[in-house]
């Protein structure tokens, strides 16, 4: 019988033998092995441990040039596609949190919320700018509704742009608003739910045994509204008022058919006995600085437990109070300024609370930043002042702390991404509250950085290790680890993380005691000659794109490009990962279709991890290119005589869990 009419399995044992053959050659030829029967070939993949990873040197973040749309950029292992522009009534005004569904991209900012088409990538187009101002604009979807956070004193429950004057006002908006997004293009505002605190972020949770309602987890961390606009606040302590609506979050109930009727169905107290968390003072670097401050006469405050530089846009509207106080007009006197710093004590406590006598100093926490749920596993991520909180959520309405840690190297835990497997959580940490320089070259790499921890079968949390974006960045450049979502490459934690004028990065997690960058984005400061707000909020992974909220330039749309630490193979198999909308505070978990890219990405895998012999890897690379090529009997019988052949390697090698992934993966490809 002529060769070529040699059936599947005596085609894949003639194969076998000649790549056996051929091996040496292989090594030394950079491109292909080539089936000779079938004319067949597999592209030899270039493929490196992440001991290996080589960023450039020097690193190319390192001294952009400043601009507001021109600043000079540096990227590493992604592409560009697209750079948009926020719309006029958005421009200067903060960009914040994003939500995806179908196609479309809904971009959070402190003037209301912009919608964009992003079934183009490189082309996104804007179908909706919604003027409808509230800090911070946080946003969340589910179905046909969008959920935005309102927390700031002057949103308005009309959405108008004037903003609220008075301390107590009918007209103030501090919650969640709803909208009806049936017509994406065209939203309806069809209701809105009053909280004692606003709601500074929001998490959306559907209960799989609930298809009648969803869940919103909001966090509040402004001070407690006035009993005479919300009836109900209170901010007594909770053995003074049980009611009190400090040390707790809210649980907002949204029925699918009737979401005029949310309400809140609970205010679980989730804080209780934690004792105060440990702090660090400052750098070195905010040491000198406050120091040069207070020589040129700049106001300082001592509020969350330090000496702080008050930033001009407060001082400035407070000596105008002063001035219209003592019936002045006109600029400050040096005596306006003497009563302001007289003043400045009394008023920071009341603001931020302080003072030896005040009972919160000897409390945890008594907010979250953030939570992210991750239903699928009945747990959160509560990111929570100075704790980062492990909460059951196995109750939608009643969730419960089940771990908390604290960590003198946090000063502001700030949001969570878990494992895809949900046996490690990372938290973040906001040091300096997203708005100061915490990147410089003499800042500890501890501090401002992500923690990762393990996850135990008794539901608690064992730390492992720090990382921080490597990459120091100027005084100009406020910088700290912000918000980011996993990367849906099968069997790694691949996580891409904004670092607002720090850029974005990507690295890679599955090791919890060594996180590695592999891929990188950035732009030099928005001011060459001071700082100025700007850089990446928030960045996610969805449906095959990397979208970046850019706080003050726009939206940002990248794809991954293929290096030695993250394959060809293993980005096609994270795009056949899709959905039909995200909301990365509500984390769902991947799963992998069966397809060839699965069972390729698995084998550069292990070619990586050196999980099965260099004859094994090129036998399998090729036979399942020639299998990807047949159909029917002759694909079958090649795929199940492949799996046979790997398998009988899984228990000598030393990723024998991936090996058996592999197999099962090929043995699914050989019964569709």
């Amino acid at each position: 019988m002529p060769p070529a009419h040699l059936p599947g399995v005596g085609r894949y044992c003639l194969c076998l033998m000649l790549i056996t053959a051929l091996f040496g050659a292989y090594a030394c030829t950079p491109s292909k092995v080539v089936d000779e029967q079938s004319g067949t070939s597999a592209t030899a993949v270039n493929v490196k441990p992440l001991s290996e990873v080589n960023p450039p040197s020097p690193d190319k973040r390192v001294g952009l040039k400043a601009g507001l749309f021109d600043a000079e950029e540096a990227i590493w292992n992604l592409e560009m596609l697209s750079q948009k522009r926020p719309p006029e009534d958005f421009v200067g005004v903060t960009n914040s949190d994003l939500a995806f569904k179908d196609n479309y991209a809904i971009q959070g900012n402190y003037n209301g919320f912009m919608v964009w088409d992003i079934s183009q990538p490189k082309t996104p187009e804007l179908v909706v700018d919604f003027l409808c101002p509230a800090s911070q604009s946080d946003v969340s979807v589910y179905g046909d509704l969008l959920f935005v956070s309102g927390e700031g004193l002057g949103g308005r429950l009309d959405c108008g742009t004037e903003g609220v004057e008075q301390t107590v006002s009918d007209d103030r908006l501090r919650g969640i608003r709803i909208f009806d997004i049936s017509n994406i293009k065209e939203p309806e505002y069809i209701s809105n739910v009053q909280t004692c605190r606003g709601s500074h972020t929001h998490s959306v949770l559907k209960d799989p045994e609930d298809d009648e309602n969803v869940y919103v987890y909001v966090s509040g961390s402004a001070p407690v509204r006035p009993n005479e606009e919300l009836p109900g606040c209170s901010d007594a302590m909770p053995e003074e008022d049980p009611n009190s609506a400090l040390y707790r979050i809210e649980v907002i109930q949204v029925p699918l058919d009737n979401p005029e009727d949310a309400q809140i169905v609970n205010s679980p107290r989730i804080f209780e006995e934690l004792d105060p968390a440990p702090t660090h003072g400052i750098s070195p670097a905010d040491r000198a600085k406050l120091e040069e401050a207070r020589k040129e006469g700049a106001f300082i405050v001592h509020i969350f437990g330090q000496d702080r530089i008050l930033p001009d846009r407060y001082v400035t509207p407070m000596l105008q109070n002063v001035v219209e106080e003592r019936g002045g007009s006109g600029e400050p006197t040096a005596a306006d300024s003497a009563a302001l710093r007289e003043q400045l004590p009394e008023i920071m406590a009341e603001r931020f609370g302080g003072g030896e006598e005040n009972p919160m100093d000897n409390r945890g926490p008594n907010q979250c930043h953030d939570i992210t749920l991750y239903p699928e596993i009945g747990l959160a991520g509560g990111a929570c002042e100075g704790y980062g909180l492990l909460l059951n959520i196995e109750d939608p309405a009643n969730p419960r702390r089940v771990d908390a840690v604290a960590d003198s190297n946090f000063a502001y835990w700030h949001s969570a991404t878990f494992s895809n497997d949900g046996e490690k959580v990372l938290f973040t940490d906001e040091w300096g509250g997203g708005g100061q320089p915490k990147c410089r070259e003499t800042d500890p790499m501890e501090w401002g950085a992500n923690a990762i921890f393990t996850i135990g079968d008794d539901d608690k949390m064992d730390f492992k290790s720090y990382f921080k974006m490597p990459a120091p960045q100027t005084a100009q450049e406020n910088c700290v680890a912000h918000n980011g979502s996993l990367i849906p490459v099968p069997d790694r934690d691949i996580m891409v993380q904004s670092w607002y004028q720090g850029g974005i990065s990507v690295f890679d997690w599955t090791d919890p005691e060594n996180a590695i960058e592999i891929a990188y984005h950035d732009r030099g400061p928005v001011d060459a000659n001071s700082m100025q707000m700007g850089g990446s909020w928030s960045v996610y992974w969805y449906n095959g794109v990397i979208v970046n909220s850019e706080i003050a330039r726009g939206l940002d749309i990248f794809e991954l490009k293929p290096s030695p630490y993250l394959t060809e193979n293993e980005i096609a198999a994270a795009k056949t990962v899709t959905f039909e909308q995200l909301n990365p505070q509500g984390q769902p978990k991947y799963d992998w279709p069966t397809t060839f890219v699965l069972a390729k990405a698995y084998v550069d895998q292990l070619d990586r991890g050196k999980g099965l012999s260099s004859e094994h890897i090129a036998m399998a690379r090729t036979q399942l290119a020639i299998a990807e090529q047949a159909s029917g009997n002759e694909q079958d019988e090649i795929l199940t005589s492949l799996a046979d052949e790997v398998e009988s390697q899984a228990s000598g090698s030393s990723q024998s869990e991936k090996v058996e992934k592999l197999v099962t993966t090929v043995r699914n490809l050989a019964s569709m």
